[in-house]
């Protein structure tokens, strides 16, 4: 794949209306970069909140975008890390192909392994929510010398299959039959003003989204693996810090213990809601910052 930056723009200070940005108070810096990146015959957008060499490349959720976790990359950054929050190919700023191919979950996490390329890191810590999640420890497969560490919000894995095949089956076919009624949805809402919160702004984002290019991404991740094996989840040595809840059936408590448990370094924090991180950040931030700092307190690279 060729991997080249086609472009880059300064976010501004107080995101504007068009950027979903969450408006805060407080210290973090709030200024962050977009870039766009060559993947083949696609572009990615990504977004990136301060600087150094602790790295940590964070995905979004199904369907969603880097709207959902500014936030959280200011919070982040203003700890001494660079947050990277990368827009997964038909998702967000980046290119929405309209056929399935392009979305498998092991091809998102080849973008994942051509950001690192582009962003000249050697390892970095990855991340991400419910699809992010699964796209990290795909890419952890792929390349584990370039991951450093993991924090995994919300994985689906085998005791969510029931669940998700319930909600996403009937999902992919109302999008492919029920085009004109989801047309006018996505024109309503790409009409509707930014609220200012982030996770709110992405979700209207995804509401607005074209049936058909909504009907390309849940096909394609039905058509390849959506996590690893077991036996690969065993075999990965990065430090992981594992965060689940028990409202969902999709994003089962079940599965996240059970990700603490193959994975040789992980600990698991049950969240009190499913967006805790998004609303009540404090706690969970804070024990992300620590674990951050832990992973990258040793100067040796780890495998």
């Amino acid at each position: 794949m060729k991997r080249q930056t086609l472009s880059s723009e300064r976010l501004a200070t107080r995101p504007a209306p068009s950027t979903g940005g969450t408006a805060e108070d407080g210290p973090e810096p709030r200024q962050g970069t977009r870039h766009t990146l060559a993947y083949g015959q696609y572009r990615l957008s990504y977004e990136v909140y301060g600087s150094g060499d602790r790295v940590l490349v964070w995905m979004h959720g199904l369907l969603l975008d880097a709207d959902l976790s500014r936030g959280l990359a200011r919070r982040l950054a203003a700890k001494g890390n660079r947050v990277v929050l990368l827009d997964l190919l038909g998702h967000g700023r980046s290119d929405k192909p309209r056929h399935a191919g392009p979305h498998r979950m092991d091809l998102y996490a080849e973008q994942v392994l051509c950001l690192l390329d582009e962003l000249g890191a050697d390892q970095v810590v990855l991340g991400g929510v419910s699809l992010g999640t699964n796209v990290s420890l795909l890419a952890t497969v792929q390349a584990p010398d370039r991951v450093r560490g993991l924090v995994l919000e919300m994985p689906v894995l085998e005791w969510a299959a029931p669940a998700a095949a319930l909600v996403f089956a009937p999902l992919l076919l109302e999008v492919h039959y029920a085009r004109a009624v989801l047309r006018l949805v996505s024109r309503i809402a790409s009409r509707l003003p930014s609220s200012g919160l982030g996770p709110v702004d992405s979700f209207i984002s995804a509401a607005a989204s074209d049936p058909d290019e909504t009907a390309a991404v849940l096909h394609g991740v039905l058509l390849g693996p959506i996590a690893p094996t077991i036996d690969q989840r065993r075999a990965i040595t990065a430090p992981a810090l594992v965060l689940g809840h028990g409202i969902d059936l999709i994003h089962s408590f079940s599965d996240a213990k059970r990700l603490a448990r193959q994975l040789p370094d992980a600990r698991l924090i049950r969240t009190r809601t499913f967006a805790e991180l998004w609303v009540h950040p404090a706690r969970l931030t804070t024990e992300i910052s620590e674990f951050l700092d832990r992973v990258w307190a040793d100067d040796e690279p780890r495998n």
